[in-house]
Protein backbone atom coordinates (compact mmCIF):
# COMPACT_ATOMS: atom_id res chain seq x y z
CA UNK A 1 0.00 0.00 0.00
CA UNK A 2 1.27 3.47 -0.88
CA UNK A 3 2.07 5.76 2.05
CA UNK A 4 0.25 9.07 2.10
CA UNK A 5 3.03 11.51 1.27
CA UNK A 6 2.40 15.06 0.02
CA UNK A 7 3.21 13.88 -3.51
CA UNK A 8 0.72 10.99 -3.32
CA UNK A 9 -1.89 13.39 -1.94
CA UNK A 10 -1.31 15.79 -4.86
CA UNK A 11 -1.65 12.94 -7.37
CA UNK A 12 -4.90 11.80 -5.74
CA UNK A 13 -6.16 15.39 -5.59
CA UNK A 14 -5.58 15.82 -9.35
CA UNK A 15 -7.39 12.56 -10.11
CA UNK A 16 -10.29 13.49 -7.83
CA UNK A 17 -10.56 16.94 -9.44
CA UNK A 18 -10.78 15.44 -12.93
CA UNK A 19 -13.34 12.88 -11.77
CA UNK A 20 -15.56 15.52 -10.14
CA UNK A 21 -15.23 17.87 -13.10
CA UNK A 22 -15.94 15.05 -15.53
CA UNK A 23 -19.13 13.94 -13.83
CA UNK A 24 -20.48 17.48 -13.41
CA UNK A 25 -19.65 18.44 -16.99
CA UNK A 26 -21.24 15.20 -18.23
CA UNK A 27 -24.44 16.28 -16.49
CA UNK A 28 -24.22 19.75 -18.09
CA UNK A 29 -23.62 18.47 -21.62
CA UNK A 30 -26.21 15.73 -21.45
CA UNK A 31 -28.66 18.41 -20.32
CA UNK A 32 -27.60 20.57 -23.28
CA UNK A 33 -28.31 17.61 -25.54
CA UNK A 34 -31.79 17.33 -24.04
CA UNK A 35 -32.36 21.05 -24.59
CA UNK A 36 -31.25 20.76 -28.23
CA UNK A 37 -33.60 17.82 -28.75
CA UNK A 38 -36.41 19.92 -27.26
CA UNK A 39 -35.67 22.83 -29.62
CA UNK A 40 -35.67 20.40 -32.51
CA UNK A 41 -38.81 18.58 -31.33
CA UNK A 42 -40.82 21.78 -30.98
CA UNK A 43 -39.44 23.04 -34.33
CA UNK A 44 -38.14 26.29 -32.84
CA UNK A 45 -37.21 28.40 -35.89
CA UNK A 46 -34.17 29.99 -34.23
CA UNK A 47 -32.70 26.48 -34.17
CA UNK A 48 -34.23 24.47 -37.04
CA UNK A 49 -34.78 26.99 -39.86
CA UNK A 50 -32.64 26.37 -42.94
CA UNK A 51 -30.78 29.66 -42.44
CA UNK A 52 -29.70 28.49 -38.99
CA UNK A 53 -27.85 25.38 -40.15
CA UNK A 54 -24.57 26.77 -38.81
CA UNK A 55 -26.12 27.35 -35.39
CA UNK A 56 -27.42 23.79 -35.29
CA UNK A 57 -24.01 22.44 -36.27
CA UNK A 58 -22.16 24.56 -33.70
CA UNK A 59 -24.53 23.57 -30.88
CA UNK A 60 -24.33 19.90 -31.87
CA UNK A 61 -20.53 20.11 -31.87
CA UNK A 62 -20.59 21.78 -28.44
CA UNK A 63 -22.78 19.00 -27.06
CA UNK A 64 -20.74 16.19 -28.63
CA UNK A 65 -17.32 17.59 -27.67
CA UNK A 66 -18.46 18.48 -24.16
CA UNK A 67 -19.83 15.01 -23.56
CA UNK A 68 -16.72 13.32 -24.96
CA UNK A 69 -14.36 15.54 -22.96
CA UNK A 70 -16.33 14.88 -19.79
CA UNK A 71 -15.79 11.16 -20.36
CA UNK A 72 -12.09 11.73 -21.06
CA UNK A 73 -11.74 13.57 -17.73
CA UNK A 74 -13.47 10.68 -15.96
CA UNK A 75 -11.21 8.17 -17.74
CA UNK A 76 -8.09 10.14 -16.74
CA UNK A 77 -9.16 10.20 -13.09
CA UNK A 78 -9.91 6.48 -13.10
CA UNK A 79 -6.65 5.67 -14.89
CA UNK A 80 -4.72 7.21 -11.99
CA UNK A 81 -6.62 5.04 -9.54
CA UNK A 82 -6.27 1.79 -11.49
CA UNK A 83 -2.80 1.89 -13.07
CA UNK A 84 0.02 1.36 -10.60
CA UNK A 85 2.67 4.09 -10.59
CA UNK A 86 0.77 6.27 -13.07
CA UNK A 87 0.67 9.93 -12.11
CA UNK A 88 -1.59 12.56 -13.61
CA UNK A 89 0.70 15.55 -13.87
CA UNK A 90 -0.81 18.82 -12.58
CA UNK A 91 -0.30 20.40 -16.03
CA UNK A 92 -2.21 17.51 -17.65
CA UNK A 93 -5.05 17.73 -15.15
CA UNK A 94 -5.27 21.48 -15.79
CA UNK A 95 -5.08 21.05 -19.58
CA UNK A 96 -7.82 18.40 -19.65
CA UNK A 97 -10.20 20.53 -17.63
CA UNK A 98 -9.57 23.66 -19.69
CA UNK A 99 -9.87 21.71 -22.95
CA UNK A 100 -13.27 20.50 -21.74
CA UNK A 101 -14.29 24.11 -21.11
CA UNK A 102 -12.80 25.89 -24.14
CA UNK A 103 -13.67 23.44 -26.93
CA UNK A 104 -17.43 23.17 -26.30
CA UNK A 105 -17.68 26.81 -25.19
CA UNK A 106 -16.09 27.90 -28.46
CA UNK A 107 -18.56 25.88 -30.51
CA UNK A 108 -21.51 27.04 -28.41
CA UNK A 109 -20.55 30.72 -28.45
CA UNK A 110 -19.81 30.46 -32.17
CA UNK A 111 -23.40 29.33 -32.72
CA UNK A 112 -25.20 31.97 -30.68
CA UNK A 113 -24.61 34.75 -33.21
CA UNK A 114 -23.89 33.69 -36.78
CA UNK A 115 -22.78 35.91 -39.66
CA UNK A 116 -24.04 34.91 -43.11
CA UNK A 117 -23.57 31.23 -42.36
CA UNK A 118 -20.28 31.67 -40.52
CA UNK A 119 -19.92 31.05 -36.78
CA UNK A 120 -19.44 33.92 -34.35
CA UNK A 121 -16.14 34.98 -32.82
CA UNK A 122 -16.47 32.52 -29.93
CA UNK A 123 -15.31 29.78 -32.28
CA UNK A 124 -11.75 31.12 -31.79
CA UNK A 125 -11.71 29.33 -28.42
CA UNK A 126 -11.78 25.98 -30.22
CA UNK A 127 -8.12 25.89 -31.37
CA UNK A 128 -6.88 26.76 -27.86
CA UNK A 129 -8.97 23.94 -26.42
CA UNK A 130 -7.77 21.54 -29.13
CA UNK A 131 -4.12 22.31 -28.32
CA UNK A 132 -4.73 21.67 -24.62
CA UNK A 133 -6.51 18.42 -25.43
CA UNK A 134 -3.73 17.25 -27.75
CA UNK A 135 -1.08 18.04 -25.11
CA UNK A 136 -2.91 16.22 -22.32
CA UNK A 137 -3.74 13.09 -24.32
CA UNK A 138 -0.21 12.90 -25.74
CA UNK A 139 1.32 13.35 -22.27
CA UNK A 140 -0.92 10.65 -20.77
CA UNK A 141 -0.08 8.26 -23.62
CA UNK A 142 3.67 8.93 -23.22
CA UNK A 143 3.57 8.56 -19.43
CA UNK A 144 1.61 5.30 -19.68
CA UNK A 145 4.07 3.99 -22.28
CA UNK A 146 6.97 4.51 -19.88
CA UNK A 147 5.43 2.19 -17.28
CA UNK A 148 6.57 -1.42 -17.32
Amino acid sequence: MMRSTPRVQTIKKNADRNLRFGWWSLLVFLSLGGALETLHGFKIGWYVDVGNETRRLMFTLAHAHGTLLALINIAAGLTVRKVDRFELRPSVSFALIWAAILLPAGFFLGGIVIYDGDPGLGVWLVPAGAILLFYSVARIALDLSKLK
